[in-house]
């Protein structure tokens, strides 16, 4: 018998598949949730017994809090005016009129002003802030034109130093810029406060008893004085300016790289390497003034500096301090930005309740939170929350608990 070997083809290798990955968008939906109340009726006694409605943000309202949060959050923190986010939802096939969603935002602002008490306090109970203030038209009604209100900002932020108390902002509203207004701002506050030139704030850094130290610091900000020069250097050769805008670089240099250090490691750095840059710095400035024309830009732009050149060196002495104000500037750039398409406040409780609302918008962003997320999670819980324990919904500490997603489904899924 003979015997045939059959040489098996040896198997094909299986090539990888290739993948390849787009990004694509799917449109925001809207959904309405229906919240089913079971009822039963006791067979021997026939009590009735009906499950409780959840509470919404808005009492016998239509909006859930992911709809409230999202309105508030288009117009404060992404600057769409409420006729155009009405435009936007029409498209979509909903019909809110701009004048439905005011209603919304008004009561949603009185909804949260517990929390808001709250957040002042946690502010202002810091002894480093950092202020400042912009200009909000403001429609006057029944006349067809606007007058200019005022928005101010406090930030309490000291990662800067090492501080690990979680950082806020805070805004109030008024309709002019008086400096009563900072005055009541601060009244309970003692510490230091950055600040640009402002002359209302001067005030401020009297003492409040004869014979007695001030309780609030004024710390200037370089940030400003810079500018002065940066500004003479963009229209014409200023040898002056450049020069100052050099030696006062070599300072943030030095910022720089201790940016998050304790405050004794920071303040260390600054005697050695700052003090003496600063020293050489008001020589020069002070031998430049002597040649310069007193009218000239160089010469002011030398006089702002100098004239605030004790409270600008407040921070060699101190790590806790900051060399500039520009975590107020950061704050106040949204109401910038905003002010440019929502182009004025309705009315000064308008202003109010915008002040309130960015407040916790800006804090949360401090903290690292999705501002709608957090607003929706506020929402959520606010309205049955206990009034004592209102500050557990501030962000730093919502973060911390944060609204699970099974209860989050039984709060807003369809049943």
């Amino acid at each position: 018998m003979m015997s045939h070997t059959r040489q098996l083809a040896p198997a094909r290798s299986v090539a990888a598949p290739t993948i390849s990955e787009v990004l694509d968008y799917v449109p925001a939906s809207f959904r309405v949730v229906r919240h089913i109340q079971p009822r039963f009726i006791c067979k021997g006694c026939d009590t009735k017994v009906r499950a409780e409605m959840p509470s919404l943000p808005i009492e016998r309202g239509k909006p859930g809090p992911g709809l409230v949060a999202h309105v508030l959050v288009a117009k404060y923190c992404d600057h769409l005016p409420l006729y155009r986010q009405s435009e936007i939802y029409a498209r979509e096939g909903i019909d809110l009129s701009r004048s439905t969603m005011a209603d919304w935002i008004g009561k949603a602002s009185t909804l949260l002003e517990p929390l808001l008490v709250k957040l002042r306090e946690h502010v202002l109970a810091g002894h480093r802030l950092h202020g400042d203030d912009t200009p909000v038209p403001v429609l006057e009604p029944g006349k067809g034109k606007t007058r200019t209100g005022r928005l101010w900002t406090y930030v309490r932020d000291g990662r800067p130093h090492g501080d690990t108390t979680p950082p806020a902002a805070c805004y109030f509203f008024s309709s002019d810029r008086k400096g009563q207004h900072p005055k009541q701002h601060l009244a309970s506050f003692s510490g230091v406060l950055h600040a640009d030139g402002y002359a209302g704030f001067r005030d401020l850094y009297e003492p409040q008893k004869p014979g007695s130290p001030p309780t609030i610091l004024e710390a200037s900000c370089w940030a400003h004085a810079r500018r002065k020069f940066f500004d003479l250097t963009t229209s014409s050769k200023a040898p002056v300016a450049e020069e100052t805008l050099r030696r006062i670089g070599e300072l943030y240099d030095i910022e720089k790289a201790i940016c998050g250090r304790p405050p004794d490691v920071r303040q260390a750095a600054r005697q050695e390497s700052s003090r003496r840059r600063v020293e050489g710095l008001r020589s020069w400035l002070d031998d430049n003034l002597k040649r310069l024309p007193q009218k000239s830009g160089t010469a002011e732009a030398i006089r702002y500096a100098l004239f605030r050149w004790a409270s600008l060196c407040r921070f060699l002495d101190d790590g806790s301090i900051e060399i500039d104000n520009n975590a107020a500037e950061r704050a106040i750039r949204p109401i910038a930005l905003g002010r440019k398409n929502w182009l004025f406040a309705g009315s000064n409780k308008g202003g109010e309740r915008a002040a309130a609302i960015l407040s916790l918008i800006e804090t949360a962003k401090l903290n690292g939170l999705d501002p709608e997320a957090y607003l929706r999670d506020v929402f959520t819980r606010i309205a049955d929350h206990p009034i004592n324990e209102i500050g557990k919904l501030l962000p730093w500490n919502i973060a911390a608990n944060p609204l699970s997603q099974e209860s989050a489904g039984r709060s807003v899924g369809r049943s």
